[in-house]
């Protein structure tokens, strides 16, 4: 990923920080990238994408693109999301938007997540119970490889 930065909203980043474990966590992620990849594929699967203005600076600070594993999933929410083959283009306007797509669905995920985290003392168990008991369907009408063609 050329030289790319993916943001945390600001008013998201106490969320981020508890869900990364560490001293005093009981958060299930090891890296801020975890994180987001979570919080983005959770925003999707509900539909929810929520851009922002401010972006957090300092803990968790933009996350390089080379730190995530799987960006190959961010590929295919932006292209699912704008319908456009044209976003996987490697040019620097197609790898911003692509960015810019995962963070608003990153930043629905959490917004959702957040309401379901409210008093819970075990996050890593919540998050568990939420992955498990959430059904994702898939309307075959939804995407239409044709559309691609």
């Amino acid at each position: 990923m050329a030289d790319i930065r993916v943001k945390v909203a600001k008013d998201k980043a106490d969320l981020v920080k508890a869900l990364k474990a560490g001293e005093g966590s009981t958060g299930p992620f090891n890296t801020y990238a975890e994180i987001v990849t979570f919080g983005a594929a959770f925003g999707f699967s509900k539909g929810k994408r929520v851009p922002f203005d401010q972006a957090s600076r300092r803990d968790p600070d933009p996350i390089p693109g080379d730190q995530f594993k799987n960006r190959g999933l961010m590929d295919l929410i932006a292209v699912v999301a704008t319908k456009d083959p044209k976003v996987l283009q490697n040019s620097e306007e197609a790898i911003q938007a692509k960015a810019k797509i995962f963070e608003e669905y990153a930043n629905g995920g959490f917004e959702i997540l957040e309401k379901q985290l409210v008093g819970v003392t075990d996050t890593s168990q919540q998050i568990l119970l939420l992955v498990k008991s959430s059904t994702i369907s898939f309307d075959s009408e939804d995407l239409d490889i044709l559309d691609f063609l």
